[in-house]
C-alpha cells in the first residue's frame, strides 16, 4: 500500500479514502491475505482511520506446543491528530514525564499516513494474548505425567539450587 499524502484527503469526495484489502502485510505472519476494507477520513484537525478486517493465522498453543489455525477478525477505528508542531524534529530528554494527553497518535498536516504500519499496529494488538488450541487443551505427556526430565540448559542453575 502506498502513503497517503494528507492535505491530498481533502480534496477526496467526503474527505475520505477508501481501500479494499486483499493482500499480505510485510513482517506479519498470516496464513491468508487480509482482506478487508481500510477507511480514512480527514477530520479537518484529525485523522479518522477505521479498518473491517480479516485473515487466518496459524499459531502455536501455549499449553500443548501444537500449531493450530485460528481467524483473526478485525473492526476498530482510531483518531490520529494532525499537530503542525510535529513537522519540526524535537529532541526529548531520556527520560521526562509523559501526561495523559501526550498519550496519542499524531502526524503532520502536511506529512503522510502510512497504511501498511498502521495495519500492522492494529493486526498485532488483535493477536491473542493467551493461545489455546482448544478448550481441551492438554499439556505434553511427559508434562502431564509428572515426568521431571527438564532442558539440560538449566542444569548449571539446578547444580547452583543444590549448592544453596
Amino acid at each position: 500500500m502506498e502513503a497517503i499524502y494528507i492535505p491530498q484527503l481533502l480534496r477526496a469526495p467526503d474527505r475520505t479514502e477508501v481501500t479494499s484489502l486483499e493482500e499480505f502485510v510485510p513482517g506479519f505472519p498470516s496464513l491468508t491475505p487480509i482482506r478487508g476494507e481500510l477507511r480514512v477520513r480527514h477530520g479537518g484537525n484529525f485523522l479518522e482511520v477505521s479498518l473491517t478486517a480479516e485473515t487466518i493465522l496459524t499459531l502455536t498453543c501455549d499449553r500443548c506446543l501444537q500449531h493450530y489455525n485460528e481467524r483473526l477478525s478485525l473492526d476498530t477505528s482510531e483518531l490520529i491528530w494532525l499537530d503542525k508542531e510535529e513537522e519540526s524534529p524535537q529532541t526529548y530528554p531520556q527520560e521526562r514525564e509523559i501526561s495523559w494527553e501526550d498519550l496519542s497518535e499524531t502526524l503532520s498536516p502536511q506529512g503522510y499516513f502510512s497504511p501498511d504500519t498502521w495495519l500492522y499496529e492494529q493486526l498485532s494488538l488483535a493477536l491473542p494474548l493467551r493461545r489455546l488450541c482448544g478448550k481441551d487443551c492438554k499439556p505434553p505427556a511427559n508434562l502431564a505425567s509428572g515426568d521431571t526430565a527438564t532442558d539440560s540448559r538449566w542444569n548449571a542453575l539446578q547444580f547452583l539450587k543444590e549448592q544453596l
